[in-house]
């Protein structure tokens, strides 16, 4: 009867030997949590690719390189607008690049104050975005725009301000124009509650949304040595760099080495192959970080602040 193999002469190795990957030297550092953050966090996984990411932006602002950040609606309902504002105001992010449905709670934090109703309570009576006054300014915004030649997210900065908002202190559209950041706004049709209203005008969504496209590409053909950051958009933002990013390249800019990064609180397939992984293999670095957008960009935009003032 076989007792099988024997375990005795297994040979084991000093453990001086061995090459190791996590060291008390990379070990998180609670005696700068009051002061200095960034060296409370470990130099380990995603927070050493954090501190990367952080790195590359001060970098890039201190050449004079661009940082376009582009945004899903979450970061605007997180409440994290009044960040995002002092983002462009401390000429970090030169370009903010939004979907859609940015731009509607964008436009209701500035008329109201308020933003985000209960879908499923509304979808089940049919009121779900059904919002007179959204519906009917922002469609009109956007006709306006489209027949003065201006881009999707000028043209409902425009109207913000000549309606006088009582809250437009709060809006990135207003303050991306106050403090002198391109802003531009990428929709796609059927997916924004203002397309259910009886005003709204397909062709002036294209026309304008396709002047912001041209002007998002702009940028992105000034990219390299700078820094693209995805917040929160898993499939609108990162198809349109990818097509930006084409066309630039095709035009015969060089846009090679940069710094992608995407945070999500789930990794997506979309934004890790579009903005990650594809446009940075001709020699760029590339970065996912998971967690909270309300937790998240706080923490950067803190790192990146202290980081300057260094």
């Amino acid at each position: 009867m076989t007792m099988g193999i024997d375990f005795k002469k297994i040979k084991t190795y000093p453990l001086s030997q061995r090459k190791n990957k996590v060291s008390i030297h990379d070990f998180s550092r609670p005696d700068f949590l009051a002061n200095d953050l960034e060296k409370a966090l470990p130099e380990i996984l995603m927070s050493k690719d954090l501190k990367s990411v952080v790195k590359d932006i001060i970098a890039a602002r201190k050449n004079n390189k661009e940082v376009i950040m582009m945004i899903g609606a979450h970061v605007i309902k997180t409440g994290l607008s009044p960040i995002l504002i002092e983002l462009m105001r401390k000429k970090v992010i030169t370009h903010l690049a939004m979907n859609g449905a940015c731009c509607i709670h964008d436009f209701e934090i500035a008329l109201i104050g308020e933003t985000s109703e209960d879908v499923a309570e509304n979808l089940e009576n049919g009121k779900f975005g059904m919002w007179e006054e959204t519906g009917r300014h922002m469609n009109e915004a956007i006709i306006e725009g489209a027949a003065k030649g201006l881009g999707y997210a000028d043209a409902i900065t425009a109207k913000i301000e000549s309606m006088s908002m009582k809250h437009m202190e709060y809006s990135v559209l207003h303050n991306a124009k106050k403090y002198g950041a391109r802003i531009t706004a990428h929709p796609a049709i059927g997916t924004e509650i203002i397309h259910q209203h009886p005003k709204c005008d397909g062709a002036a969504i294209g026309k304008t949304s396709y002047q912001d496209f041209k002007q998002l590409a702009d940028s992105i053909s000034k990219l390299e040595g700078g820094v693209i950051i995805n917040m929160g958009s898993s499939v609108i933002m990162p198809e349109i760099f990818l097509k930006a990013l084409t066309i630039v390249r095709n035009l015969g800019f060089t846009v090679d080495k940069f710094t992608a990064a995407n945070f999500d609180f789930i990794n997506h397939y979309r934004p890790r192959e579009n903005v990650v992984m594809r446009p940075t293999m001709k020699g760029g670095k590339g970065y996912t970080i998971i967690g909270a957008h309300e937790i998240m960009l706080p923490l950067l935009a803190s790192m990146v602040f202290r980081g300057m003032q260094q």
